[in-house]
Parts: C-alpha cells; structure tokens; sequence
C-alpha cells in the first residue's frame, strides 16, 4: 500500500508513520531523511542539492522530486511505501502523479491549531543529555532541571511561539490545499487527533485496515 501522511508540524505523523510502518512492514520516507543519504551516498540528485545548500537555497522542487524518484526506486518500497514531509505544495503532488506513482491512501492527522502551539511551545530539551520534557504533560520533578543529569531546561529555537506559529501559517497556505487535490481523487481520509498517541494510532490503523 503506498500511503502518504497529512498533518500540520505538531500533528504527530511521525510517530502514526512508525506505527504503520511497523504493521504493514513498508518504508517511511521522509524528506528530510531521503536528502541527507542522497547528500551521504553522493547521487546525482544529492549532489545537486548540496549545491543548492552550499550556497545557503532551497532545494527546488525539480531536485527534491528527483530524489524522491531515486528512492521510491528502490528495492523495500517495492510493496509499498509511507510518505512524511512530501509533497508539500500541489506542484510536488502533480510531479508525483507525473511520475507515475500511484497512492492508495492519504492520510490526513487533523489537530487544531492551539493544540499544536501548546505542544510544541511547551517542549524542553536538556541541554547537557537531550532528555525531552513538556511544561504540561512531562514535567521534571523540578522545575528547570532535568532528572537524570541536572543539567538546564531549554526551548529549542524551532519551538518558540512565534516560529511555530509561522510554520502553521506556510502548512496552511502552502501544504493544507493537497486536502482537496487528494479528496477530488477520492484517496483522503481525515483522522481526528486524540488526547493520547495510542487512540490516535487506533483510528490511523483502522483507515489503513478498511
């Protein structure tokens, strides 16, 4: 089954993508992931895109949907395949039709936006182990600290009001439109995101099962 996860950045499709990964025993792409081994095995779609993040640009479409390409090629997506972090923009999703690729299911994580602010604003990282925390819902046992080795309590830049926030407003102009483009094709299922991981993960596996 090829699969592609919808979902504003907070929403959780990195961990639904695991969970289906693990029960269909397909691959999960992920952008970011695919082009940082294209960079390390040196392709010509990698090598190109270093070229671009040398010189401080974005990678272009042409040469993000040329990696996608090179790796849908290959062998262990051969019974399918889950797709995180593309497309992002309605060109990516027409290159993708273009190449032939054929999706069965879309899948769309909804989670309101204030639920995505609170979640994302209220992470901590330790700065000495890495160890994560939430000012809600995974407290340090004291405020500031963390458990295992004492060291600070951090907000990742990436995760300041601010800059989630502006990340919500490019999800919804930009990626939030492929909704409609798969829902004309008759390939989107809408999930609601829950409290917890686990009720999510059980509405996300019964799409993929029906």
């Amino acid at each position: 089954m090829n699969i592609i996860l919808l979902g504003a950045p907070g929403a959780g499709k990195g961990t639904q993508a695991a969970v289906i990964c693990e029960k269909l025993n397909i691959p999960t792409i992920s952008t970011g992931n695919i082009i940082r081994e294209a960079l390390k095995n040196g392709t010509e779609m990698g090598l190109k895109a270093k070229s671009y993040m040398d010189a401080g640009k974005l990678v272009p479409d042409e040469v993000v949907i040329g990696i996608v390409k090179e790796r849908l090629a290959q062998d262990d997506c051969a019974n399918g395949f889950i797709l995180d972090g593309f497309p992002r923009t309605i060109p990516q999703a027409e290159a993708l039709d273009a190449m032939g690729v054929v999706i069965d299911k879309v899948i769309d994580i909804e989670v309101a936006d204030e639920v995505i602010v609170n979640r994302l604003s209220g992470r901590r990282v330790c700065e000495k182990c890495g160890r994560p925390y939430h000012l809600e819902s995974l407290k340090p046992k004291a405020e500031g600290i963390c458990d295992d080795c004492g060291g600070t309590l951090v907000q990742r830049k990436d995760d300041s009001i601010e800059t989630v926030k502006a990340r919500l407003d490019i999800y919804h102009n930009e990626t939030e439109p492929l909704k409609d483009y798969y829902a004309k094709q008759n390939k989107l299922v809408v999930v609601e995101g829950q409290d917890t991981v686990e009720d999510t993960s059980k509405l996300v596996l019964a799409e993929v099962e029906a």
